[in-house]
């Protein structure tokens, strides 16, 4: 047999033989093939059939070879059947592809590495590629194999150490892993494929065969106007989903993407909102962690039902003008023994140091953002989602973990940078890279920073030094507010700093102001329920944070159930309390979040400068005895201004006059004490002119009533 050994041999049967293709296939005249599966193995090549021998009695054939292109019949008791020999294919992967892949530099390399179905040399099934760059033998395993990792070891690259291997005849919808043997010579647990573009539902751990993406996008006119629908100037208003419990059906069974279209489409657009942002939606292992310990970062979770699925719902979406944000987690993942920790037997996506590569309040694994190849995987990430979803957002989660090496971390149990710093300097160019590579191939698309430091330039460009997102959310402003209409109005007298203080750094960084699933969780109770006062107050209280939010510099973002004041705390294993819509306080609350959304679009002062200081200026913060604000709102151009006033206390005030920017009339156009929000309809109904009475510190005043726990917006006639 051409001079193999029995120690090849042996190696083969063994699973441990370091080159396959140098042993099975057509090797110089000869045919071998490792089949344990058969009795018998027949060559059918040309109208000719050569029966092999059997050279071992646990299934390894050889025998003369009557050319390149031949098939293998098969024989295992009556059984017959017929396949194509993996080993008598060559290489998938170009040359060009392997170089870019070993630089890190490959920015599609979704298109290389995972399960391609194909055909390739002129036979229709599967290729299939991953790094591991440390192990000794990688094989696909699945139940076309009998998850023998011995049938279909793969072939190593040795530039970039990916290992690949087209297996013929398979077809999508087959489930498969990786076993691979480490350098050791330890057999990993089964590995799901890092790339890969489906997987089993939960609690299965397997990757699926995916078929070829070949989705019809109808989307072209919202692709068009992307750009300038998420320009800072514009706006946005996003609504926070989580696709598991936004609703259920009526036993409580979770909806799929399609079923979630019918019903979000609609009621989205009702409620006025420009974007949708979805909880990660990336494959998860883990129901309970929302999707923020993700495994599959190619692959929309199946929980909910195909990847084409999936499309059709951000299609439906575009085609009704609403912009799609999905969380995309490359701070850390799960250490799930399918999932990428340790992968090939080494540390090869996580640092190996767990000073550096272990997350203490996740217990989860931090990327090696340092290491080219797993920068370029998360690049490649976030790539896939805008290039084959259409997604418009990327909202980066868990930034501030990624920007430093001691975050939640003890002296002693972090390693400084090169300079002695607490920098991540791999992170920070890692942000940059991807901010950029997203600016460049998408344009119109953004990202968004959950970054709760004071970090510079978040989201200032790359080339001004910043790290180049689009916008950061603003928790220092969401944490101060949050905490000032806790407190009972008695006491707020004392506390105005935390509504006004946002405004010394408002201007600092684009900001999104977000009212988030992080707080309506782990006991903080729902929005409603953390208001002060009884439950008129609470109701009254709620609606002036929502305007005051609303008419405050800044993008915004309210998370589902808050628009109809859910009143018990968040349960994702639960459809929200819809039922409460049937009480007119609850309905009131989303009629004013309709309301509050079409005011913000439709006037340019709310809005177009929500990122420009020449957008803001306080008319007056002194009265704090009395818990009132005042501010004014501006456009550039024509636009007419808008004045907010906030009385937060439940005492009304009548006759109480603030200065006003220019003579006229003024109307309230919004009044959160109307009794169409379930308030107690005290206002002013009726234009208000402005009087040749100067007051704080301009020539024309308004002499106002202004209802209790409440905002009012006035625009001039």
């Amino acid at each position: 047999m051409n001079n193999l050994s029995p120690i090849e041999i042996e190696a083969v049967l063994r699973g441990r033989h370091h080159d396959p293709f140098g042993v099975l296939g057509p090797q110089g005249g000869e045919v071998r093939v490792f089949a344990p599966q058969a009795t018998q193995v027949t060559v059918l090549a040309g109208g000719t059939r050569t029966a092999l021998d059997l050279v071992h009695p646990e299934g390894f054939f050889a025998g003369p070879a009557p050319g390149p292109d031949y098939r293998l019949e098969m024989t295992s008791g009556e059984h017959v059947w017929e396949q194509d020999d993996p080993y008598r294919f060559g290489p998938v992967l170009g040359e060009m592809d392997e170089y870019l892949l070993a630089e890190g530099r490959h920015r599609r390399l979704y298109e290389q590495l995972g399960a391609h179905a194909m055909v390739h040399q002129g036979v229709s099934g599967v290729a299939f590629a991953v790094w591991a760059p440390n192990a000794r033998r990688v094989s696909v395993v699945g139940p076309f194999n009998a998850w023998d990792g011995r049938r279909h070891p793969m072939r190593k690259r040795l530039g970039p150490g990916i290992w690949e291997l087209f297996i013929p005849g398979l077809v999508p919808g087959e489930i498969y892993k990786f076993e691979i043997i480490s350098a050791h010579g330890e057999r990993m647990p089964l590995k799901a494929d890092p790339v890969g573009f489906s997987h089993e539902p939960s609690p299965g751990t397997a990757s699926v065969i995916a078929t070829p993406a070949a989705f019809s996008w109808q989307d072209g006119t919202w692709m068009g106007e992307r750009a300038q629908r998420q320009d800072r100037t514009a706006p946005i208003s996003i609504y926070e989903v989580h696709l598991g419990s936004w609703r259920r059906g009526g036993a409580g069974e979770i909806l799929d993407y399609d079923a979630i279209a019918d019903l979000l489409v609609p009621y989205v657009t009702e409620m006025g909102f420009t974007h949708v942002e979805f909880l990660p939606v990336s494959e998860h292992p883990f129901t309970g962690s929302w999707g923020y310990q993700p495994i599959g970062l190619f692959a929309p979770t199946s929980r909910f039902g195909s990847a084409e699925a999936f499309a059709r719902l951000v299609d439906r979406l575009h085609a009704a003008n609403i912009g799609v944000i999905i969380d995309w987690v490359p701070a850390h993942f799960p250490s799930d023994a399918h999932g990428l920790g340790h992968f090939d037997g080494t540390a090869l996506y996580e640092h190996a140091d767990p000073r550096q590569g272990f997350h203490q309040d996740w217990n989860t694994l931090i990327y090696n953002f340092g290491r080219r190849e797993v920068a370029n995987f998360l690049q490649s990430s976030a790539l896939y989602w805008l290039d084959r979803f259409h997604v418009d957002a990327l909202r980066v989660d868990a930034v501030a973990s990624m920007l430093y090496l001691d975050y939640s971390r003890k002296a002693g149990e972090w390693i400084p940078n090169e300079f002695g710093g607490n920098e991540n300097l791999e992170a920070i160019a890692f942000l940059r890279e991807v901010n950029e590579r997203v600016r460049e191939d998408h344009p119109g698309a953004i990202t968004i920073a959950e970054e709760s430091t004071a970090f510079p330039k978040v989201s200032r460009p790359v080339k001004d030094g910043g790290l180049g997102f689009g916008f950061k959310w603003n928790m220092g402003w969401m944490h101060d507010t949050l905490s000032y209409f806790r407190r009972d109005p008695a006491h707020r007298p004392y506390h105005q700093g935390e509504l006004t203080f946002g405004l010394v750094y408002a201007f600092s960084e684009d900001f999104v102001l977000p009212l988030s699933h992080d707080e309506v969780v782990h006991g903080k109770g729902s929005l409603i329920r953390q208001m002060a006062g009884d439950r008129w107050q609470k109701f009254a209280n709620l609606r002036a944070y929502f305007a005051f939010m609303w008419t405050h510099p800044g993008k915004k973002l309210l998370f589902m159930g808050g628009e109809f004041a859910q009143d018990r705390e968040w349960n994702h294993d639960q459809s929200l309390d819809w039922h409460l819509l049937d009480d007119p306080m609850h309905r009131g609350m989303q009629t004013l979040i309709a309301d509050l959304n079409r005011l913000y679009r439709e006037r340019p002062a709310l809005h177009r400068l929500d990122c420009d200081p020449a957008g803001f200026e306080w008319i007056d913060t002194s009265d704090t005895a009395q818990n009132v604000l005042v501010y004014l709102r501006k456009a550039d151009g024509d636009a007419p201004p808008a004045i907010v006033v906030c009385n937060l206390s439940p005492q009304p005030r009548f006759d109480y006059r603030i200065g006003a920017p220019q003579a006229g009339q003024w109307r309230e156009v919004l009044n959160t004490d109307s009794d169409r929000y379930g308030g107690s309809n005290l206002g002013n109904h009726a234009a208000v002119p402005a009087d040749d009475i100067p007051w704080h510190g301009r020539d024309a005043s308004l002499s106002l009533t202004l209802p209790p726990l409440a905002v009012i917006v006035l625009v001039p006639e």
